[in-house]
């Protein structure tokens, strides 16, 4: 059995780190199918001793290039939205940092999806603000979109801090929608649902057990288990 951790943090200068696609997404060149993936990558900098940044990749059946969907915090000194909406490629590196993919969904049901996904990101209700910790920031957004769209059975892991963030009460769905949540403004979660586990954050730091698909869930460390079918 092959357990495994979220991928260490890789320190580079930011002005030279390698942003090269990694192979986990399907050429979009010689893949006709309609491809939907969620993923993360460790942040740039000491942040990623603690944080994954997260985003959503897409590419309608036939499309020659996929569209990535995310939150960027510094968008907000040039622009009036942290969203960033563009074509690049789906796995590439974050900062020299090799992403994990957390949701492959492929053919007419992840077609089926993409207006949703579309549709969520352009109705983040925090597209002016960001907060590093505990939120809202790029991993709020994978969450809300997520959240949407259940059907991709995305289990974020817990280094994917603001995740947890909701600034519309105390309870919702889990990240994954599916399931059940108590957060009170992502500085203290608990989440029980069947794609999480169940999960205790607190501060920001989370711990959990997932028993449906084997893992235990720790701060700074990830995830550990069996690769995710």
């Amino acid at each position: 059995m092959i357990f495994f951790t979220a991928n260490p943090v890789n320190s580079q200068d930011w002005r030279t780190a390698s942003s090269a696609p990694t192979g986990l997404a399907p050429d979009a060149a010689t893949t006709p199918e309609a491809v939907v993936q969620v993923y993360g990558a460790r942040t740039w900098g000491w942040r990623g001793n603690f944080g994954v940044h997260t985003w959503v990749a897409v590419k309608p059946e036939k499309a020659a290039a996929y569209t990535v969907y995310e939150v960027i915090g510094w968008r907000l000194r040039w622009a009036d939205s942290v969203v960033s909406i563009s074509a690049r490629a789906a796995d590439a590196r974050w900062y020299g940092n090799v992403p994990e993919l957390y949701s492959d969904k492929r053919g007419p049901a992840a077609e089926k999806l993409i207006p949703r996904i579309d549709a969520a990101a352009r109705a983040y209700p925090h597209a002016k603000e960001y907060t590093a910790w505990p939120g809202p920031n790029s991993n709020t957004f994978t969450a809300w979109i997520t959240r949407a769209v259940p059907e991709l059975e995305a289990d974020l892991p817990p280094t994917a801090i603001g995740k947890d963030y909701i600034s519309d009460g105390l309870f919702g769905s889990a990240p994954s929608g599916s399931g059940v949540q108590v957060s009170l403004g992502g500085l203290f979660a608990l989440t029980a649902s069947g794609v999480e586990g169940l999960e205790l954050n607190l501060l920001g730091l989370t711990f959990g057990i997932n028993p449906f698909d084997p893992a235990l869930k720790l701060p700074m460390v990830g995830r550990i288990g069996p690769a995710r079918q």
